[in-house]
C-alpha cells in the first residue's frame, strides 16, 4: 500500500515531466545553438533529441589587456589622473561584465605587468590609487610583450576573446616597422595641454587600431572595447 503524497508546506516537490531534476528543467534550451562538437562525440545524430545544445545563458569570457603609458610626460597637465579616472571606469564595467584583466604599465626603463588575466576587484582599485608617473617611454616594448602574451594565451584560453587599450598621450620617438597589435584594439589618447604634437594618431594608425581622444569619451568606457 503507497503511503499518501504529503501536502503543504513539507510536502516533496514531483518529478517534472522535462530532464535535469526532481522539479524537471527550467527551461528546455531546444532553441539553443547546436553544439557539434559533443553531439559528434555521442555518434553519428539519427534525430533531433540526438543533437548537443548550448546553454543558452552562455556568455563569451572576455579579457581586456589594457597597457597604460605613465612615463614623465602625462604628468603634464594631469594627462594621467584623468587617465586614473577612466580606468576606474574601466575596471568597473570589467566587474560587471565578468571581463578578466591584463594590465602593463609603461615607465621608467622596461614596462612592467601588473596583472595577469584576473579578475576585476578592490585589489585593482587599490593599484590604480598608487599609480605614478616618471621615467622614459617603453611603449614599443610594451606593445611587444603584449602581443607575445595574448599570442600564448590563445593558444591555452583558444575560446577566450581579447581585446586591447592602449592609453598614452603618444610622445615617443619615430618607430618605423612598429609591428600591428593581432587583436581588435583601441588606443586612448590622453594627450592634453594647449600644444599638442599629435603623435598618437599616426601611432594608432601604425598599430591597426581604433583611436579617439580622452576627450571625447562619455559614458562607460568598456563599451568601446
Amino acid at each position: 500500500m503507497r503511503p499518501r503524497q504529503k501536502t503543504g508546506a513539507d510536502a516533496s516537490p514531483r518529478p517534472g515531466s522535462l530532464d535535469g531534476g526532481k522539479s524537471g528543467a527550467a527551461r528546455s534550451g531546444a532553441d539553443g545553438a547546436v553544439a557539434w562538437l559533443p553531439t559528434l562525440l555521442r555518434g553519428r545524430p539519427q534525430r533531433r533529441a540526438d543533437l548537443v545544445r548550448q546553454p543558452r545563458t552562455r556568455r563569451e569570457q572576455m579579457l581586456w589587456l589594457v597597457i597604460v603609458d605613465a612615463s614623465a610626460s602625462t604628468r603634464r597637465n594631469q594627462a594621467l589622473s584623468q587617465a586614473k579616472g577612466l580606468l576606474a571606469q574601466l575596471f568597473d564595467d570589467a566587474y560587471r561584465q565578468r571581463a578578466r584583466l591584463a594590465l602593463l604599465t609603461a615607465s621608467g626603463g622596461a614596462p612592467r605587468w601588473q596583472h595577469h588575466g584576473l579578475k576585476a576587484g578592490s585589489a585593482l582599485q587599490r593599484w590604480l590609487e598608487t599609480l605614478g608617473a616618471g621615467g622614459g617611454t617603453p611603449l614599443f616594448e610594451a606593445i611587444d610583450q603584449a602581443n607575445q602574451w595574448l599570442s600564448r594565451r590563445r593558444k591555452r584560453y583558444p575560446a577566450e576573446a581579447h581585446r586591447v587599450l592602449i592609453l598614452t598621450d603618444g610622445r615617443v620617438k619615430e618607430c618605423a616597422g612598429l609591428k600591428a597589435l593581432d587583436y581588435p584594439s583601441l588606443l586612448l589618447d590622453i594627450e592634453r595641454g594647449p600644444i599638442r604634437l599629435g603623435r598618437a594618431v599616426d601611432l594608432a594608425r601604425q598599430l591597426g587600431a581604433a583611436y579617439r581622444h580622452i576627450d571625447e569619451t562619455t559614458g562607460d568606457p568598456g563599451s568601446s572595447l
